[in-house]
C-alpha cells in the first residue's frame, strides 16, 4: 500500500514535470543502466559533440559530485543529485534539479539515472524519452535478467563496443535478446572512449526534438 501511494505520488509530479519540459521545448531522456555501464562516459562525449546549445545533464549518485564535475567539465550544465540510500531518482528530485539549472538555452535534458537495473525502472521523471544502456562487458543476457528496465526503452545503446572482443561479447545473441524482451527499441552501438556510433545516436535525438 506504501508503494502504490510512493507511485502514485510519484506520477503526478512526474506529469507536471513532463508538461513543464513541454512548455520549455525541451527534450528529456531518462538514462538507465547497471554501475559501471559507461553512461557518464558517454555523456561527456556528448556534450562535447552536441550543437543545439549546452547539454543539460541531471546526475543521480548515492555520493559524491564526481560526475557531475567531469561532464562540467565536457562543457554540459550539469546538476548533482546525491541520493543517500536511494537507489534511484524520483519526479520531485528532478522537478527541484530542474529548477535550479534554469532553462532559457537548454533544448536537451539527459538525466543520468542511479547506476541500477532494477528500481529505477519502476519511478516515471517526467522524461520523454528512456535509454537503455547495455556494456558489452555485462554479457549478452542482461535483458533477459533484467527485462523490466528494457521493456520501457525507446533506445538501448550497446556501448564500449571496443571491447567486445576481449570480453568475448556475442553480439547476435545479445541483439537476438534486445528484440525479444525490446523490439521497439532503436539499437545504438557505441564506444565513448573512442567516440564511435555517436553521431547516429545524437541525430535519433535532434529528430525526436523537432518532432
Amino acid at each position: 500500500m506504501l508503494q502504490q501511494r510512493l507511485l502514485s505520488r510519484n506520477s503526478l509530479q512526474a506529469e507536471l514535470n513532463r508538461a513543464q519540459f513541454r512548455a520549455n521545448r525541451v527534450l528529456a531522456v531518462n538514462v538507465l543502466s547497471a554501475p559501471g555501464s559507461g553512461k557518464t562516459a558517454l555523456l561527456e562525449q556528448m556534450a562535447r559533440l552536441w550543437p543545439m546549445g549546452p547539454l543539460a545533464v541531471i546526475v543521480g549518485d548515492l555520493a559524491t559530485e564526481r560526475d557531475a564535475q567531469r561532464l562540467q567539465a565536457a562543457g554540459a550544465r550539469a546538476l548533482q543529485i546525491c541520493t543517500g540510500d536511494l537507489c534511484h531518482l524520483d519526479a520531485a528530485l528532478v522537478s527541484a534539479a530542474w529548477g535550479e539549472l534554469g532553462s532559457d538555452d537548454l533544448r536537451l535534458l539527459m538525466i543520468e539515472n542511479v547506476g541500477n537495473l532494477v528500481c529505477p525502472a519502476a519511478f516515471d521523471l517526467g522524461e520523454q524519452l528512456r535509454i537503455a544502456i547495455l556494456s558489452v562487458t555485462e554479457g549478452e543476457d542482461k535483458p533477459l535478467k533484467y527485462p523490466a528496465l528494457f521493456k520501457g526503452a525507446d533506445a538501448v545503446v550497446l556501448n564500449k563496443i571496443d571491447l567486445a572482443k576481449a570480453a568475448d561479447f556475442d553480439r547476435q545473441l545479445a541483439i537476438a535478446n534486445l528484440a525479444a524482451v525490446a523490439p521497439q527499441a532503436r539499437l545504438f552501438e557505441t564506444s565513448a572512449r573512442l567516440q564511435q556510433g555517436l553521431d547516429g545516436l545524437i541525430s535519433w535525438l535532434i529528430d525526436e526534438l523537432e518532432h
